[in-house]
């Protein structure tokens, strides 16, 4: 996590699966693997590798960069210009974070943030605006720290983009393809240092707060006719809104939780079940069989059938668990792949059979030797 980051209040649990993020359990996490998705801290890293491909969705784009980057690197040279462009990104990746975007790329100096994917947001075009000017207020310390009259700017736009994975089968990176894209990047390009622009469907959402701000028709490359623009200025009063974090629903953190963050891939998109419940499924069902064929009398008897109840418990919760998830979020999720429903049917088959052995077991041991232990 960045030290802009570390500063914020984030979600102490995932925005989509409730996968501990904060406090002591998520050491446990971090042992196999699971942690804050540095593109938005507020969701952990396999539900940042998984979100939504392929989907037709409404969307707020958020291009923002700094101001005169071209004349820094000619003045400061490399080294310095990218210490002062660094931070400024971490300052853009913290103010797009605290209200719940999601960081799509860096291009340079500049850096292009999603808001309502991969989570939901219904005020996503204020959330967009509060971060952009949460952003400006954020240069007064750039500013101060290295000295220089350091500015940035932003272009918003709202509308419709496909999401999804693009590139070659080697390397892909999930994006938004779309003309609100195109919209909100061009839009930055006709700011002044300082300041915001905004297109009309961004805002209808918040014309209540910005009502003195007079339209622009602005000629845009790669659109026929003049777009309608309104122009905000650094220091304006940001929407009232919550940060993603105090709004969302604190889930209380279960111990069912942590067996699904665990043994199930917690992004409920794709791969549902981890490979580590594959293994201890059928791990124990072949190191209960051995265990039981040679040491029935042995001491370790008890402690395998403990383990190996368990361990099927553990998996045929995190089989349901996942099933539920998937049907809160039937309408955002693709369907399971021939893999993926491969792995549940060996977790399902290897769990429901150690149980029918320890069952059987206890019966067998119960009517040979008088006693179920």
């Amino acid at each position: 996590m960045s030290a802009a980051q570390s500063k914020l209040s984030l979600s102490p649990q995932c925005g989509i699966c409730g996968t501990v993020l904060a406090g002591p359990l998520r050491h446990l996490f971090h042992l196999v693997g699971i942690k804050r998705s540095p593109r938005n801290p507020n969701i952990c890293n396999r539900c940042g590798a998984h979100v939504q491909e392929g989907r037709l969705v409404e969307v707020t784009v958020l291009f923002a960069d700094l101001s005169s980057f071209t004349e820094l690197t000619q003045e400061l040279g490399a080294e310095r210009t990218h210490e002062i462009v660094d931070a400024f990104l971490r300052a853009a990746s913290a103010a797009i974070a605290k209200f719940g975007g999601f960081i799509d790329k860096y291009i340079g100096d500049a850096a292009m943030a999603l808001f309502n994917v991969p989570v939901k947001l219904e005020d996503h075009p204020r959330r967009a605006v509060a971060a952009a000017l949460e952003l400006q207020s954020d240069m007064t310390a750039l500013r101060e720290r290295f000295q220089m009259d350091l500015k940035t700017a932003a272009g918003i736009a709202s509308g419709w983009a496909r999401v999804g994975r693009v590139g070659s089968s080697d390397s892909k990176d999930f994006t938004a393809i779309g003309d609100v894209v195109n919209l909100a990047a061009r839009l930055e390009a006709k700011t002044n240092p300082g300041e915001i622009l905004v297109s009309r469907e961004t805002y209808d959402k918040i014309a209540a707060e910005f009502p003195d701000v007079a339209p622009e028709r602005l000629a845009l490359k790669g659109f026929k006719e003049a777009v309608p623009a309104y122009r905000l200025h650094g220091g304006a009063r940001a929407p009232r809104i919550e940060a993603a974090e105090k709004e969302s629903k604190k889930r209380g953190i279960s111990w069912g939780a942590v067996i699904f963050g665990l043994l199930g891939a917690p992004c409920a998109v794709t791969t549902l079940i981890s490979p580590l419940a594959v293994i201890l499924g059928v791990g124990t069902l072949f190191g209960l069989s051995g265990a039981l064929a040679f040491l029935d009398q042995g001491p370790i008897r008890i402690p395998v059938l403990i383990f190996a109840a368990l361990a099927a418990l553990a998996n045929l919760y995190t089989l349901w668990h996942a099933r539920q998830l998937r049907a809160q979020a039937a309408e955002h999720l693709a369907g399971m792949t021939r893999l993926e429903k491969r792995s549940a049917a060996i977790i399902l088959v290897s769990a429901t059979a150690s149980l029918l052995m320890v069952l059987f077991e206890i019966i067998a041991h119960a009517l040979y030797h008088g006693s179920p232990l």
